[in-house]
């Protein structure tokens, strides 16, 4: 085929109407002796114009593999020896669709018909050959000198090595984040403690596949005497370390729980060990308590987005006060703030994965969020699934979600009988303990337990009014509850000196009480209760049936 009667417009490039025939170095310029005679003779030998050299010769010694191809269905009319050797001989003058099959293997036909259309050159990086190698293609239009119609150079360049390292790093990506979400996801609870008076469900969602994993967190911890608390957290960045820190936190927060402080001194305590712990790595977290003979949520924020909570009703509110700093900042006092959680109500708390989006203002998200827990209902599973589909969370978003829900449900019917208090205020002297151990079996007879459990709780009140009498300060008060599960005993009073379990010498005349009260009941505790004073509780596991 005649070569020179094809003219290619290359991308980036315009083809030179005539040779250049002037010499490189001129006559007046070596007048000026500005480059030695010897050399001036060697640099005057005229380089041959590119229209000059022979075409075929140069695309036969090409490594990259060139194919020409012309007319509408494509028929063959030139491939180049690199080519022949990656794909065999091919006959010319067929179309390519029966001479180039591996071309319409890997999609590339199409492309062929719309460079003829368009007249504009297109490129397809990185396709596997039927040979087990990749290229890229460049398909550039082409036309004949003579009219005779038009055509196709097919260009493609080896690069096997350049997207066996992009799979390479990619796989590695791949292993880093499964890594990553195997380490947060083994971190997160297995299964949510179930509290008495709360119904709970909680979601992750890790980021797409080409987001790295991030720190979020939850976490329930049952406080006893009937309280609960609740964690949330964001733990800023990427990958294994964000997912590292996180499972510090978390670690960190159910060991402070323990201690039964109120939610501000909580984050103090996180706050000084997120700093130890790295002090370029900051976090987010809300840490909430619910004792069901208060009706609400005390709770405190670092930099955490606000609880939602709907009502009875179905009106939704928003703690949006107090909110300190993130944990790890330092040099914050951290305050507690409260929102209602009565019977019947629903609270929502979540990490920025659910709300935040991109071009879109944060508030515009909690207020989507809002309405959309106004209008769920159902368990809290389905209203936690609900939630995320109303965020249009897929597999493929861009940022982790945590979203916890949590119901105070109201108790009505037969399930009213299991779940009661009955409370006394503890007024006078000495002469309160007979009283005290009266009412307790009064009550402990209405609510028709066993003998053995109502002997046990009216040994135990006995023994906690009498600690209270003995090392407390009025106000005092004694207060029964009873779930599906267990009886609760507590009683408060106005001095905030915890009581310690100790061993009692034989000649000790007291100090047996807390021991007493550890020994007969499934679990006990104390804590300090809001504006001074203490509150020590004990447990007894109800037996089933």
């Amino acid at each position: 085929m005649n070569f020179t009667r094809w003219s290619a417009r290359l991308p980036g490039t315009q083809r030179r109407a005539a040779a250049r025939t002037d010499d490189l170095v001129t006559e007046d310029r070596l007048s000026e002796g500005a480059v030695p005679a010897a050399r001036a003779e060697q640099l005057t030998v005229p380089a041959p114009a590119v229209d000059e050299l022979p075409v075929r010769e140069v695309l036969d010694r090409v490594p990259a593999l060139v194919a020409l191809v012309h007319g509408p269905d494509h028929r063959l009319a030139y491939v180049n020896d690199a080519y022949v050797v990656a794909f065999g001989l091919r006959p010319t003058g067929e179309p390519a669709r029966q001479a180039l099959p591996e071309l319409e293997e890997i999609g590339l036909l199409p492309l062929l018909d719309q460079v003829l259309r368009s007249g504009k050159p297109r490129t397809v990086k990185s396709r596997k050959a039927p040979d087990g190698r990749s290229y890229t293609f460049t398909c550039t239009p082409v036309t004949q000198g003579d009219g005779g119609g038009g055509g196709v150079l097919v260009f493609a360049t080896d690069v096997t090595d350049h997207a066996e390292a992009a799979e390479r790093l990619r796989a590695s990506e791949r292993r880093q984040r499964e890594t990553a979400v195997t380490l947060q996801r083994s971190l997160l609870p297995q299964e949510l403690e179930e509290p008495d008076d709360l119904r709970i469900a909680a979601t992750y969602h890790p980021g797409g596949t080409e987001a790295a994993v991030g720190g979020d967190w939850y976490d329930v911890i049952t406080l006893g005497g009937g309280r609960t608390a609740l964690v949330i957290g964001d733990v800023m960045g990427r990958g294994v370390r964000a997912a590292a820190v996180m499972g510090q936190l978390r670690t960190a927060v159910r060991a402070y729980a323990r201690l039964d402080l109120p939610p501000h001194e909580i984050l103090q305590l996180l706050d000084g060990l997120a700093m130890e712990i790295d002090a370029n790595q900051i976090a987010t977290c809300v840490y909430a308590i619910h004792d069901p003979n208060e009706g609400k949520l005390v709770y405190a924020s670092a930099g955490h987005l606000p609880i939602l909570v709907r009502d009875e009703s179905g009106v939704v509110l928003r703690a949006d006060e107090p909110t300190g700093p993130p944990l790890g900042t330092g040099g914050w006092m951290h305050a507690s703030g409260s929102i209602p959680l009565g019977p019947g109500s629903t609270a929502v708390l979540y990490t920025d994965g659910l709300v935040e989006r991109r071009n879109e203002d944060l508030d515009e998200g909690i207020a989507a969020l809002e309405r959309a827990l106004a209008g769920a209902t159902g368990t809290p599973q389905v209203i936690c699934d609900r939630l995320v589909r109303s965020a249009g969370v897929t597999a493929e978003h861009d940022d982790d979600v945590a979203v916890m829900v949590l119901q105070h449900p109201a108790h009505t019917g037969p399930d009213s009988d299991l779940f009661r208090n009955a409370a006394l205020e503890l007024l006078g002297g000495v002469e309160a303990a007979p009283r005290a151990r009266a009412f307790a079996s009064g009550v402990l007879t209405s609510w028709r337990f066993p003998v053995e459990l109502h002997d046990l709780g009216v040994l135990a009140v006995s023994e906690l009014v009498a600690n209270s009498l003995q090392h407390g300060m009025p106000p005092m008060r004694l207060r029964l509850r009873r779930t599906d599960r267990r009886l609760i005993v507590e009683v408060t009073d106005g001095d905030d000196h915890l009581p310690r379990r100790r061993r009692a010498e034989p000649g000790d005349e007291s100090g047996r009480g807390i021991a007493i009260v550890a020994t007969i009941a499934s679990n006990w505790g104390s804590r300090r209760t809001p504006g001074g004073g203490k509150a020590v509780w004990c447990e007894f596991v109800l037996p089933k049936g």
